[in-house]
Order: structure tokens, then sequence, then C-alpha cells
């Protein structure tokens, strides 16, 4: 089934969840798309079953806290940042509920993590303004760069170039086999002082880039050139709340939460607004993803957020 502008507006919510006592900070779908696991202020990460639509487990990081909780490439295995004690990067294991690897290096609080889509490798950005390349088969740092601010780091979907967004005022495009010799694209946008850039995600096709701020706006940019293809604002932010805004997988629409519950969708080729759906939410969107093999979103506050569509198939 495609995408279109009235099968988006369709989806309404079919289950939700109240598993955590505090905001889920951040959520992955698996690569199959089956599974969903979520990590919550709360210290727990919550593994749900995504065709049956129920939560499988629950496990804790009670001393280290959880956030940015990223699935390897195993279906198994999942990396996340540390929000207690320090800011080392772990490698656990579902299975046995057992740390297979530590990545210490970051000295301030890791706000970007990035998986490469193709193999091991992985990077992650941080508030002490570096960004480092990592292995999971070793606990050493690859690669290290450092920078004139605070970065948001994403890869693009063929795992051979990463983005970094750095001071929230320009973008660097680095080539993996040769990033210590600097970027190869840079593109420097209008600062804005309103707000300040907290993620950054190429589509899947690989020709866009989207940029998420605490404020109330989003930016979508030509992924080879730089420009600035739209801006997309109208939905409530006044907290300055880190909010995820992500691409549908065939990357024509682009999605959003808001504070007041709402989900907002435009087509990202025309700019224009297609859908605007109730989440049910309590709180501030703070989480959304649609899943990378079926129709279904997630989006999440306290509560996780399950969304299909109501068009027969």
């Amino acid at each position: 089934m495609k995408l279109t502008d009235n099968v988006l507006r369709s989806f309404r919510v079919a289950k939700v969840f109240r598993e955590n006592s505090d905001k889920i900070n951040c959520f992955d779908f698996s690569s199959n798309g089956e599974t969903i696991i979520s990590s919550s202020d709360d210290d727990s990460l919550v593994l749900y079953d995504c065709q049956e639509g129920k939560p499988k487990r629950t496990l804790y990081s009670k001393k280290y806290g959880v956030d940015l909780i990223r699935y390897t490439h195993a279906a198994n295995t999942v990396v996340y940042s540390s929000n207690k004690i320090d800011d080392t990067i772990r490698y656990l294991s579902l299975h046995d509920n057992k740390y297979i690897r530590y990545f210490p290096g970051h000295n301030k609080r890791v706000t970007s993590l990035s998986m490469s889509p193709v193999d091991d490798t992985f990077i992650s950005g941080s508030l002490d303004k570096t960004i480092r390349l990592w292995d999971l088969r070793s606990p050493n740092c690859q690669g290290l760069m450092h920078l004139q601010g605070k970065p948001v780091c994403s890869f693009d979907p063929e795992g051979l170039i990463f983005a970094a967004g750095i001071n929230s005022e320009m973008v660097k495009l680095y080539d993996l086999r040769s990033f210590d010799k600097g970027p190869f694209a840079t593109f420097k946008l209008q600062y804005d002082r309103t707000c300040e850039w907290t993620g950054l995600k190429f589509s899947n096709d690989g020709k866009l880039i989207l940029l998420s701020t605490n404020g109330g706006a989003l930016r979508i940019l030509d992924a080879f050139k730089g420009a600035v293809l739209h801006s997309f604002g109208g939905y409530n932010n006044s907290k300055g709340v880190t909010l995820e805004a992500s691409f549908t997988p065939d990357s024509q629409f682009v999605m959003i939460g808001s504070e007041d519950g709402k989900i907002h969708v435009w087509n990202a080729e025309s700019g224009m607004k297609v859908a605007l759906l109730d989440g049910k939410h309590t709180g501030p969107i703070t989480c959304l993803q649609f899943n990378p093999k079926f129709m279904t979103f997630a989006s999440a506050c306290s509560n996780m957020v399950s969304e299909d569509s109501s068009v027969d198939l």
C-alpha cells in the first residue's frame, strides 16, 4: 500500500501503552519492523512486539539511566547513552540483559547517536563539542572530531557519509573513509536565535536532510546542495521541548508531534500540510517514528501510542 495524503489523514490510535512512569526520551524500530524498544527517564527499556501490539519485556538501567536508544544490526542488542553518573555509551544484550561493551570518552551529555545502516560503526555527538566514531567491536574511539559548537549528527542511508549540524547554523558533510581530512561540503544556514537544532536525519532516498529544533520550526535541506527547500511551522512548542521529527519510509512526508498531543504531517516535496492527527497524548510528543516495514507509526510522551491506517487494504 502506498502512502498518500488521504491514507495519512486516516491514521487513528490503535493502542496506548502505559508502561512508563516518566517521559519516554527515545525509541527505535528494529530494521524488520517487528519490534520497537523505548528508553525512558524512569530508567527503563521496554521492548514491544509490533505485530501483536503488546509489551514483551522491561529491562532497567537504574544506575546509569538510559537515553538515545538504538538497535544495532543484531535485533537483540542495543546501544544507548547514559544520563546518570557518566557520559559513557553502553552496548547491551537484550537476550540476557548483560553489557557487552562500554564506550567511554565523552565528558558531557551525549545528544546524538546514529548507527551505520551497513556495518558495526556508529557515531555520537556531545555537548563536549566533539563527534566520536566508534566500532561495536572495540571500546576505543575510532575517530575524534573537535568542533566549534554543539553537534547533531547522523549517517546517510548508505552509510558512506555522515552529516554534522554544528552550532545550529551550519551542516558539514564528511566522507566516512576520509573524515579526518575535514568536510567535503559545508552548508551555512541563516541563524535563528529563537531555537537550537536538536536533531538531524536523512530521508531514506538520501536526497533530503531534516533539521528539527527545540522551537516551532523544522527545515528540509537539499542533501547535495544545502539549499533550504521548506521550513515547516504552525505546531505548538512554547516550552522549548526537544520534539522528534521524522520522514516516512518513502521519503515523501515529514511528521512531528507537538506539546498539545497533535501530530502534524507535511508533504516533503510541495511543503503543504496534509494531515493533523490527534495522538491522544497527555503531554508533549517527544518521540515520533514511522515503522520501516509496516503501515504503522509510534509516538510517545510518557505513554507510547501506536497508530495505524484505518483504510481497508
